[in-house]
Protein backbone atom coordinates (compact mmCIF):
# COMPACT_ATOMS: atom_id res chain seq x y z
CA UNK A 1 0.00 0.00 0.00
CA UNK A 2 1.62 3.20 -1.19
CA UNK A 3 2.07 5.76 1.15
CA UNK A 4 0.04 9.37 0.75
CA UNK A 5 2.16 12.36 -0.21
CA UNK A 6 1.69 15.43 1.92
CA UNK A 7 0.61 18.34 -0.21
CA UNK A 8 2.95 20.90 -0.76
CA UNK A 9 1.95 23.33 1.80
CA UNK A 10 1.71 20.96 4.04
CA UNK A 11 5.36 19.54 2.95
CA UNK A 12 6.69 22.59 3.39
CA UNK A 13 4.80 23.30 6.99
CA UNK A 14 6.75 19.73 7.61
CA UNK A 15 9.76 20.43 6.52
CA UNK A 16 9.95 23.92 8.72
CA UNK A 17 8.86 21.54 11.48
CA UNK A 18 11.76 19.16 11.31
CA UNK A 19 14.08 22.00 10.58
CA UNK A 20 13.25 23.54 14.14
CA UNK A 21 14.07 20.01 15.49
CA UNK A 22 17.24 19.97 13.96
CA UNK A 23 17.96 23.36 15.59
CA UNK A 24 17.90 21.95 18.84
CA UNK A 25 19.12 18.85 18.37
CA UNK A 26 21.92 20.98 17.18
CA UNK A 27 22.15 22.79 19.92
CA UNK A 28 22.13 20.02 22.12
CA UNK A 29 24.96 18.56 20.50
CA UNK A 30 27.03 21.30 20.51
CA UNK A 31 26.61 21.07 24.48
CA UNK A 32 27.62 17.84 24.45
CA UNK A 33 30.86 18.07 22.43
CA UNK A 34 31.73 21.23 24.17
CA UNK A 35 31.17 19.48 27.39
CA UNK A 36 33.46 16.51 26.76
CA UNK A 37 36.09 19.47 25.62
CA UNK A 38 36.22 21.40 28.87
CA UNK A 39 36.45 18.28 30.67
CA UNK A 40 39.97 19.11 30.26
CA UNK A 41 40.18 22.85 30.56
CA UNK A 42 43.34 23.36 32.74
CA UNK A 43 45.06 21.38 30.79
CA UNK A 44 44.20 23.23 27.51
CA UNK A 45 45.24 26.29 29.41
CA UNK A 46 48.31 24.66 29.76
CA UNK A 47 48.78 23.73 26.23
CA UNK A 48 47.60 27.35 25.06
CA UNK A 49 49.98 29.13 26.90
CA UNK A 50 53.38 27.20 27.16
CA UNK A 51 55.80 29.65 28.42
CA UNK A 52 53.88 30.81 31.70
CA UNK A 53 56.16 30.22 34.80
CA UNK A 54 54.79 26.84 36.56
CA UNK A 55 55.56 25.19 40.44
CA UNK A 56 54.25 22.98 42.33
CA UNK A 57 53.93 25.42 45.23
CA UNK A 58 54.12 29.17 45.87
CA UNK A 59 55.08 31.11 49.02
CA UNK A 60 52.42 33.18 50.56
CA UNK A 61 55.20 36.14 50.85
CA UNK A 62 55.66 35.47 47.05
CA UNK A 63 51.52 35.41 46.71
CA UNK A 64 52.11 39.07 48.99
CA UNK A 65 54.25 40.45 46.51
CA UNK A 66 52.65 39.85 43.20
CA UNK A 67 49.21 41.14 44.96
CA UNK A 68 51.27 44.47 46.14
CA UNK A 69 53.15 44.51 42.54
CA UNK A 70 48.94 44.06 40.74
CA UNK A 71 47.51 46.65 42.79
CA UNK A 72 50.30 49.14 42.28
CA UNK A 73 49.83 48.72 38.29
CA UNK A 74 46.24 49.24 38.38
CA UNK A 75 46.55 52.43 40.03
CA UNK A 76 49.45 53.88 37.93
CA UNK A 77 47.58 52.89 35.15
CA UNK A 78 44.66 54.90 36.26
CA UNK A 79 42.28 51.79 36.26
CA UNK A 80 39.18 51.51 37.72
CA UNK A 81 39.71 50.03 41.44
CA UNK A 82 38.77 46.16 40.96
CA UNK A 83 36.28 45.10 43.14
CA UNK A 84 37.49 41.23 43.01
CA UNK A 85 41.26 40.15 42.77
CA UNK A 86 41.64 36.28 42.04
CA UNK A 87 44.86 35.05 42.97
CA UNK A 88 45.07 31.00 41.41
CA UNK A 89 47.26 29.30 43.71
CA UNK A 90 49.59 26.07 42.03
CA UNK A 91 47.49 22.82 42.02
CA UNK A 92 48.06 19.59 40.26
CA UNK A 93 46.38 19.73 37.20
CA UNK A 94 47.06 23.60 36.69
CA UNK A 95 50.38 24.22 38.56
CA UNK A 96 50.74 28.13 37.89
CA UNK A 97 50.10 31.39 39.99
CA UNK A 98 47.87 33.51 38.20
CA UNK A 99 46.20 36.88 39.28
CA UNK A 100 42.92 38.31 37.78
CA UNK A 101 41.18 41.46 38.54
CA UNK A 102 38.47 42.87 36.97
CA UNK A 103 39.72 44.18 33.82
CA UNK A 104 43.45 42.06 33.12
CA UNK A 105 45.06 39.04 34.04
CA UNK A 106 49.22 38.23 34.92
CA UNK A 107 50.99 35.18 35.68
CA UNK A 108 53.41 34.79 38.45
CA UNK A 109 56.79 33.76 38.54
CA UNK A 110 57.79 31.63 41.59
CA UNK A 111 58.96 34.79 43.70
CA UNK A 112 55.85 36.36 43.29
CA UNK A 113 57.23 38.71 40.81
CA UNK A 114 55.07 39.60 37.66
CA UNK A 115 56.07 37.44 34.77
CA UNK A 116 53.75 37.89 31.61
CA UNK A 117 49.72 38.54 30.78
CA UNK A 118 47.59 35.34 31.23
CA UNK A 119 46.35 34.58 27.09
CA UNK A 120 44.04 31.95 27.61
CA UNK A 121 41.10 33.45 25.09
CA UNK A 122 40.54 30.12 23.64
CA UNK A 123 39.88 27.87 26.47
CA UNK A 124 37.66 30.11 28.06
CA UNK A 125 35.72 31.31 24.95
CA UNK A 126 35.69 27.40 24.99
CA UNK A 127 34.07 26.82 28.28
CA UNK A 128 31.73 30.24 27.79
CA UNK A 129 30.66 28.66 24.47
CA UNK A 130 29.64 25.43 26.49
CA UNK A 131 27.99 27.53 29.29
CA UNK A 132 25.84 29.80 27.18
CA UNK A 133 26.51 28.81 23.41
CA UNK A 134 27.95 32.47 22.89
CA UNK A 135 24.41 34.26 24.00
CA UNK A 136 24.70 37.09 26.55
CA UNK A 137 24.45 36.69 30.01
CA UNK A 138 21.46 35.33 32.02
CA UNK A 139 20.53 34.44 28.58
CA UNK A 140 23.09 31.19 27.26
CA UNK A 141 22.81 29.88 30.96
CA UNK A 142 18.97 29.59 30.66
CA UNK A 143 19.21 28.09 27.17
CA UNK A 144 21.75 25.08 27.85
CA UNK A 145 19.82 24.37 31.37
CA UNK A 146 16.43 24.05 29.23
CA UNK A 147 18.70 22.04 27.28
CA UNK A 148 19.88 19.93 30.01
CA UNK A 149 16.22 19.65 31.27
CA UNK A 150 15.40 18.18 27.84
CA UNK A 151 18.61 15.59 27.51
CA UNK A 152 17.20 14.40 31.04
CA UNK A 153 13.91 13.57 30.01
CA UNK A 154 15.16 11.96 26.63
CA UNK A 155 17.50 9.67 28.78
CA UNK A 156 14.31 9.00 31.38
CA UNK A 157 11.97 8.60 28.42
CA UNK A 158 14.44 6.15 26.11
CA UNK A 159 14.44 3.27 29.43
CA UNK A 160 10.82 3.96 29.74
CA UNK A 161 9.91 3.50 25.90
CA UNK A 162 12.09 0.46 25.86
CA UNK A 163 11.68 -2.14 28.44
CA UNK A 164 14.10 -4.67 26.88
CA UNK A 165 16.79 -1.95 27.03
CA UNK A 166 17.92 -2.97 29.74
CA UNK A 167 18.22 -6.20 29.66
CA UNK A 168 19.45 -6.37 25.85
CA UNK A 169 22.00 -3.90 27.11
CA UNK A 170 24.91 -6.37 26.03
CA UNK A 171 22.90 -7.78 22.62
CA UNK A 172 25.06 -5.65 19.88
CA UNK A 173 23.64 -5.78 16.43
CA UNK A 174 26.60 -3.77 14.94
CA UNK A 175 26.38 -5.68 12.10
CA UNK A 176 23.03 -5.42 10.94
CA UNK A 177 21.27 -3.84 7.78
CA UNK A 178 19.86 -0.93 7.23
CA UNK A 179 18.80 1.62 10.10
CA UNK A 180 19.02 -0.99 12.76
CA UNK A 181 22.90 -1.34 13.22
CA UNK A 182 22.73 2.46 13.64
CA UNK A 183 19.98 2.23 16.39
CA UNK A 184 21.23 -0.50 18.26
CA UNK A 185 24.44 1.59 19.34
CA UNK A 186 22.54 4.19 20.20
CA UNK A 187 20.25 2.35 22.34
CA UNK A 188 23.37 0.37 23.93
CA UNK A 189 25.59 3.62 24.78
CA UNK A 190 22.27 4.54 26.35
CA UNK A 191 22.37 1.87 28.34
CA UNK A 192 25.81 2.49 29.15
CA UNK A 193 26.23 5.69 30.07
CA UNK A 194 22.27 6.15 31.69
CA UNK A 195 23.90 7.02 35.49
CA UNK A 196 26.55 9.55 33.72
CA UNK A 197 23.73 11.25 30.94
CA UNK A 198 21.21 11.46 33.82
CA UNK A 199 24.16 13.17 36.67
CA UNK A 200 25.40 15.70 33.56
CA UNK A 201 21.59 16.57 32.62
CA UNK A 202 20.64 16.95 35.84
CA UNK A 203 23.79 18.84 37.22
CA UNK A 204 23.41 21.05 33.86
CA UNK A 205 20.18 21.94 34.06
CA UNK A 206 20.16 22.73 37.87
CA UNK A 207 22.54 24.99 37.07
CA UNK A 208 21.05 26.56 34.03
CA UNK A 209 17.41 26.52 34.77
CA UNK A 210 18.78 27.60 38.60
CA UNK A 211 20.01 30.98 37.40
CA UNK A 212 16.89 31.95 35.99
CA UNK A 213 15.57 31.28 39.71
CA UNK A 214 18.25 33.09 41.10
CA UNK A 215 17.96 36.34 39.25
CA UNK A 216 14.22 36.07 39.48
CA UNK A 217 14.02 35.78 43.43
CA UNK A 218 16.65 38.84 43.34
CA UNK A 219 14.30 40.68 41.31
CA UNK A 220 11.66 40.66 43.47
CA UNK A 221 12.66 40.07 46.51
CA UNK A 222 16.09 41.12 46.89
CA UNK A 223 16.02 44.87 44.93
CA UNK A 224 17.95 42.91 42.24
CA UNK A 225 20.71 41.84 44.41
CA UNK A 226 21.99 38.12 43.27
CA UNK A 227 24.81 37.73 46.01
CA UNK A 228 21.84 38.11 48.28
CA UNK A 229 20.23 35.23 46.92
CA UNK A 230 23.42 33.20 47.18
CA UNK A 231 24.40 34.00 50.61
CA UNK A 232 22.37 31.43 52.53
CA UNK A 233 24.15 28.82 50.05
CA UNK A 234 27.73 30.09 49.73
CA UNK A 235 28.23 32.53 52.35
CA UNK A 236 27.53 36.40 51.96
CA UNK A 237 30.23 39.36 52.17
CA UNK A 238 30.97 40.33 55.45
CA UNK A 239 32.81 43.64 55.12
CA UNK A 240 36.08 44.56 57.14
CA UNK A 241 37.27 47.44 59.25
CA UNK A 242 36.82 50.23 56.52
CA UNK A 243 39.90 51.88 58.35
CA UNK A 244 42.13 49.16 57.35
CA UNK A 245 43.02 50.81 53.43
CA UNK A 246 46.52 49.25 53.05
CA UNK A 247 47.29 46.48 50.80
CA UNK A 248 45.46 43.49 52.15
CA UNK A 249 47.92 40.96 54.11
CA UNK A 250 47.27 37.89 52.13
CA UNK A 251 50.50 36.25 53.18
CA UNK A 252 49.05 36.13 56.99
CA UNK A 253 45.87 34.36 55.97
CA UNK A 254 47.46 31.98 53.64
CA UNK A 255 49.81 31.00 57.12
CA UNK A 256 47.27 30.54 59.24
CA UNK A 257 45.60 27.84 56.63
CA UNK A 258 49.03 25.96 56.39
CA UNK A 259 49.47 26.31 60.15
CA UNK A 260 45.68 25.15 60.70
CA UNK A 261 43.94 23.81 57.83
CA UNK A 262 47.47 21.48 56.63
CA UNK A 263 44.76 18.91 54.78
CA UNK A 264 43.24 21.03 52.82
CA UNK A 265 44.31 21.83 49.04
CA UNK A 266 44.55 25.73 48.80
CA UNK A 267 42.96 26.63 45.28
CA UNK A 268 42.44 30.11 45.55
CA UNK A 269 42.40 33.57 47.43
CA UNK A 270 39.87 35.66 46.50
CA UNK A 271 40.67 39.82 47.69
CA UNK A 272 36.87 41.70 48.00
CA UNK A 273 37.60 45.69 47.10
CA UNK A 274 40.82 45.61 47.84
CA UNK A 275 42.64 48.98 49.08
CA UNK A 276 38.91 50.13 49.75
CA UNK A 277 36.81 50.50 52.70
CA UNK A 278 35.16 46.69 53.88
CA UNK A 279 38.21 44.96 52.05
CA UNK A 280 38.58 41.42 53.26
CA UNK A 281 40.32 38.09 52.23
CA UNK A 282 38.48 34.71 51.46
CA UNK A 283 40.47 31.90 50.97
CA UNK A 284 39.12 28.89 49.00
CA UNK A 285 40.28 25.16 49.64
CA UNK A 286 39.17 21.68 48.32
CA UNK A 287 39.00 19.22 50.64
CA UNK A 288 40.05 15.51 49.46
CA UNK A 289 37.77 12.74 49.40
CA UNK A 290 34.56 15.24 48.79
CA UNK A 291 32.82 16.17 46.06
CA UNK A 292 32.16 19.76 46.80
CA UNK A 293 34.28 22.19 45.03
CA UNK A 294 35.82 23.40 48.08
CA UNK A 295 34.72 25.62 51.56
CA UNK A 296 35.41 29.37 52.01
CA UNK A 297 37.53 30.40 54.92
CA UNK A 298 36.91 34.25 55.55
CA UNK A 299 39.54 36.90 56.92
CA UNK A 300 39.57 40.28 57.27
CA UNK A 301 42.40 42.68 55.47
CA UNK A 302 44.88 41.86 58.40
CA UNK A 303 44.80 38.08 57.54
CA UNK A 304 42.86 37.64 61.16
CA UNK A 305 40.69 34.22 60.34
CA UNK A 306 37.21 35.02 60.72
CA UNK A 307 34.70 31.56 60.00
CA UNK A 308 33.69 29.31 57.06
CA UNK A 309 31.02 29.36 54.76
CA UNK A 310 30.14 26.16 56.10
CA UNK A 311 30.21 24.04 52.46
CA UNK A 312 32.35 21.66 54.17
CA UNK A 313 30.21 20.90 57.53
CA UNK A 314 26.81 23.00 56.82
CA UNK A 315 23.16 21.70 55.74
CA UNK A 316 22.98 19.04 53.67
CA UNK A 317 21.34 21.32 51.27
CA UNK A 318 24.44 23.74 51.21
CA UNK A 319 26.76 20.61 50.66
CA UNK A 320 24.57 19.31 47.63
CA UNK A 321 24.77 22.83 46.28
CA UNK A 322 28.41 23.13 46.39
CA UNK A 323 28.79 19.42 45.00
CA UNK A 324 26.65 20.39 41.99
CA UNK A 325 29.77 22.16 40.00
CA UNK A 326 32.22 19.26 40.32
CA UNK A 327 29.34 16.23 39.67
CA UNK A 328 28.88 18.34 36.54
CA UNK A 329 32.60 19.08 34.67
CA UNK A 330 34.31 15.65 36.73
CA UNK A 331 36.99 18.49 38.90
CA UNK A 332 37.20 15.33 41.23
CA UNK A 333 39.59 12.45 41.48
CA UNK A 334 42.58 13.95 39.55
CA UNK A 335 43.05 12.08 35.58
CA UNK A 336 41.42 9.00 35.92
CA UNK A 337 37.53 10.39 36.33
CA UNK A 338 38.76 13.01 34.13
CA UNK A 339 39.56 10.03 31.22
CA UNK A 340 36.20 8.48 32.43
CA UNK A 341 34.15 12.05 31.90
CA UNK A 342 35.52 12.87 28.84
CA UNK A 343 34.58 8.37 27.58
CA UNK A 344 31.50 9.30 28.73
CA UNK A 345 31.09 12.84 27.12
CA UNK A 346 32.12 11.40 23.37
CA UNK A 347 29.50 8.44 24.00
CA UNK A 348 26.34 10.99 24.89
CA UNK A 349 27.73 13.09 21.82
CA UNK A 350 27.26 10.18 19.66
CA UNK A 351 24.09 9.50 21.07
CA UNK A 352 22.66 12.99 20.33
CA UNK A 353 24.36 12.36 16.97
CA UNK A 354 22.65 9.12 16.44
CA UNK A 355 19.72 10.31 17.17
CA UNK A 356 18.67 12.70 14.61
CA UNK A 357 19.96 10.55 12.48
CA UNK A 358 17.62 7.39 13.56
CA UNK A 359 14.54 10.58 13.56
CA UNK A 360 15.04 10.98 10.11
CA UNK A 361 15.40 7.96 8.57
CA UNK A 362 12.20 7.09 10.24
CA UNK A 363 10.54 9.96 8.44
CA UNK A 364 12.66 9.17 5.21
CA UNK A 365 10.81 5.52 5.98
CA UNK A 366 7.43 6.74 6.65
CA UNK A 367 7.64 8.74 3.16
CA UNK A 368 8.82 12.34 4.03
CA UNK A 369 12.46 12.34 2.01
CA UNK A 370 14.08 15.46 2.92
CA UNK A 371 17.95 15.13 1.59
CA UNK A 372 18.61 18.59 3.17
CA UNK A 373 17.69 18.00 6.13
CA UNK A 374 20.09 15.07 6.00
CA UNK A 375 23.17 16.64 5.01
CA UNK A 376 22.76 19.91 7.20
CA UNK A 377 22.98 16.98 10.02
CA UNK A 378 26.20 15.89 9.02
CA UNK A 379 27.15 19.32 8.54
CA UNK A 380 26.51 19.62 12.19
CA UNK A 381 28.16 16.62 13.28
CA UNK A 382 30.98 16.80 11.09
CA UNK A 383 31.63 20.57 11.23
CA UNK A 384 31.10 21.12 15.00
CA UNK A 385 34.45 19.16 15.94
CA UNK A 386 36.24 20.76 12.65
CA UNK A 387 35.14 24.20 13.59
CA UNK A 388 36.86 23.80 17.52
CA UNK A 389 39.83 22.79 15.92
CA UNK A 390 40.18 25.68 13.03
CA UNK A 391 39.38 28.12 16.14
CA UNK A 392 42.20 26.81 18.16
CA UNK A 393 44.35 27.12 14.92
CA UNK A 394 43.36 31.00 14.74
CA UNK A 395 44.34 31.42 18.55
CA UNK A 396 48.02 29.50 17.16
CA UNK A 397 48.32 32.02 14.15
CA UNK A 398 46.24 35.19 15.54
CA UNK A 399 46.80 35.28 18.76
CA UNK A 400 44.28 35.77 22.08
CA UNK A 401 41.96 38.18 20.28
CA UNK A 402 41.64 35.65 17.46
CA UNK A 403 37.20 36.19 16.47
CA UNK A 404 36.25 32.73 17.73
CA UNK A 405 32.49 33.33 17.74
CA UNK A 406 33.09 34.50 14.21
CA UNK A 407 34.70 31.41 12.97
CA UNK A 408 32.82 28.65 14.62
CA UNK A 409 29.68 30.12 14.11
CA UNK A 410 30.11 31.19 10.53
CA UNK A 411 32.39 28.33 9.62
CA UNK A 412 29.59 26.08 11.33
CA UNK A 413 26.59 27.96 9.08
CA UNK A 414 28.54 26.97 6.25
CA UNK A 415 29.22 23.45 6.81
CA UNK A 416 25.13 23.16 7.41
CA UNK A 417 24.57 25.38 4.34
CA UNK A 418 27.05 23.81 1.99
CA UNK A 419 25.91 20.46 2.83
CA UNK A 420 21.87 21.11 2.37
CA UNK A 421 23.14 23.08 -0.82
CA UNK A 422 25.07 20.14 -2.45
CA UNK A 423 22.05 17.42 -1.46
CA UNK A 424 19.27 19.50 -3.21
CA UNK A 425 21.54 20.25 -6.39
CA UNK A 426 22.31 16.33 -6.27
CA UNK A 427 18.13 15.82 -5.48
CA UNK A 428 17.58 18.09 -8.53
CA UNK A 429 19.94 16.38 -10.98
CA UNK A 430 18.07 12.78 -9.86
CA UNK A 431 14.30 14.50 -10.57
CA UNK A 432 15.35 15.45 -14.03
CA UNK A 433 16.88 11.87 -15.19
CA UNK A 434 14.43 9.76 -17.01
CA UNK A 435 13.21 6.55 -15.07
CA UNK A 436 15.17 3.72 -15.70
CA UNK A 437 13.22 1.80 -19.01
CA UNK A 438 11.26 4.94 -20.04
CA UNK A 439 13.26 7.12 -22.61
CA UNK A 440 13.95 10.37 -22.85
CA UNK A 441 11.68 12.73 -24.80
Amino acid sequence: MATATPSSPLRTALSAHSAVGLIVGALLYIVCVTGTLVVFYPEMQRLEQLNAPEMATIAPAAVQRGVAEVLAREQAEGVAPTTHMYVHLPVPDLPRATITTDTQAFHLAADGRVAMPEQIGWSDWAVKLHYGLSLPGLWGFVLVGVLGVMMLSLSLSGVLALPRILRDAFRLKARSPGGVALADWHNRLGTWTLPFAVAIAFTGAAIGVGSLGTFTLAQTEYDGDVLAVYAPIFGGEEPGDPRDLAVPDVAAALRHMQARHPEVTLTYAILHDPLQAGQHIQIAAAHDRRLIFGEYYDFDARGTFRGTAGLADGAAGQQAAASIYNLHFGNFGGLAVKMAYFVGGLAVSVIAATGTFIWLGKRRRRGMREPRLHAAWHGVVWGTPAMLALTFAARAAGGNDAPFDLIFWGGLLLCVGGAAMRAGREQGRAASLPEAGVPAT
